[in-house]
């Protein structure tokens, strides 16, 4: 008699791997205790331009937050120039934007002579035009040579800080300072251009050409540059508006706004120059935009030499401009009107204004109240760093931490003018 059959004991099935390893991983996802991380960049951070503090909430390496913190660098600008003559505040000018103090000092005084209803000399027009184009480009070369640094460039950060030198040697010559000018007066300038300067200027400008050719070559081609440039910090041009951009971070975006196309001051109307604009609104085209900016600044100096007149380069009057030494120690017209220039500072008629210059970073713009004294009634400024800063959350949280760096990099953001 045959045993009776047993029953077939159940087969284990083959192992999956994708699924199991799936599973395994959310098991240990469920228990393992994780939290979100919550670090500060700054204040003395050495990617962190300007003394800045930008506290970040990380999800692994994904940003969540971030939030900038101002005011390092606060100074009390605008009530110190509410305490000193039109031509004292001056100084206090130069350290907003410390890379570009003419484009500070002549848009300042820009707004003065506006409210005054005074117009500066042919030839100071042109000078003028030609001190802000250097420190754009002194500006400009910063910004690229620092974002390269800051990727990992060495050799373009040097090469950047060469041509940006040649820029501070003659920037020297013309002021008598490297950094914070305090070159323009009310109604004109300090002093003319020294002799043989121009032609300086020229040899320095076609050194800068070559070296910008071999950073863009060491950066452009670079396949670490291009890929943590393209398609990281991009901002829309609606965005950009929105915050209230300017200059190449706005241009970058798309939107072809410039005041020295908008609204032509001293003499750009007369000079023949292009403005870049972008497509993409990332890092990428935001340096593009500075470089090319710096070629048609280039062009724009070559031709305001080439066109520059002789002639004064000061009104001729001493109710607003010091008059010659021979007649302050020669004239008692001289040194009574030296004496109250100096102590009582320009009697600028009541009113009030705003009037804006296209600085390195956008628009540089100036609200001015006088009431009829040698001293300004109220001073503001509307700095272009500010609203490009305060976009930075809207762009990179989201984002990898590792992108913070090119775009605070790009937006070149200044403590000097952003915290005042």
């Amino acid at each position: 008699m045959s045993e009776p059959s047993k029953p077939h004991a159940p087969q284990p099935e083959a192992p999956n791997p994708d699924t199991d390893a799936y599973a395994h991983e959310s098991e240990l996802e469920t228990h393992l205790q994780t939290k979100r991380m919550y670090i500060n960049m700054g204040p003395s951070h050495p990617a962190m331009h300007g003394t800045v503090r930008m506290r970040v909430e990380l999800e692994g390496e994904t940003i969540v937050k971030a939030d900038p913190e101002i005011g390092f660098l606060h100074r009390g600008f605008q009530k110190s120039c509410e305490n000193v003559t039109w031509t004292q505040c001056l100084p206090y000018t130069d350290r907003l934007n410390y890379n570009s103090a003419m484009m500070n000092n002549f848009g300042f005084l820009n707004a003065v002579e506006k409210l005054i209803g005074l117009e500066i000399p042919e030839r100071a027009q042109y000078i003028r035009v030609i001190g802000s184009e250097l420190h754009r480009m002194h500006d400009h070369l910063t910004c690229v040579g620092a974002t390269g640094l800051e990727l990992g460039g060495f050799a373009p950060f040097l090469l950047a800080l060469e041509a940006r030198e040649l820029i501070t040697d003659r920037v020297t010559e013309l002021t008598g300072a490297r950094l914070t000018t305090s070159y323009g007066r009310v109604g004109g300038l300090n002093r003319d251009l020294p002799t043989g300067w121009s032609e300086k200027v020229l040899k320095s400008l076609d050194k800068i050409t070559e070296l910008l050719v071999e950073v863009e070559g060491l950066l452009m081609r670079n396949r670490i540059f291009v890929d943590r440039m393209k398609g990281t910090g991009i901002l829309s041009a609606e965005d950009a508006i929105d915050f209230g951009y300017t200059g190449p971070c706005l241009r970058a975006s798309g939107v072809d706004y410039d005041v020295r196309k908008v609204k032509p001051y001293w003499v750009y109307d007369r000079l023949n120059f292009d403005v870049p604009v972008g497509e993409h609104g990332d890092n990428y085209d935001r340096y593009i935009m500075r470089l090319e900016e710096m070629r048609q600044s280039t062009s724009i100096i070559r031709q305001a030499l080439q066109q520059m007149p002789a002639g004064p380069i000061i009104v001729d009057d001493w109710r607003i401009a010091l008059p010659p030494k021979p007649e302050v120690y020669g004239t008692i017209e001289g040194v009574m009107s030296h004496f109250k220039l100096v102590m009582e500072g320009i009697q600028v008629p009541p009113g009030e204004v705003y009037d804006c210059t296209e600085a390195s970073n956008g628009e540089l713009g100036w609200y001015l109240v006088s009431d009829g004294r040698g001293r300004p009634y109220k001073v503001h400024v509307r700095a272009p760093g500010f609203p490009i800063l305060s976009a930075v959350p809207h762009i990179i949280e989201g984002k990898m931490l590792a992108d913070l760096i090119p775009t605070f990099d790009t937006i070149n953001m200044i403590g000097g003018e952003v915290e005042q």
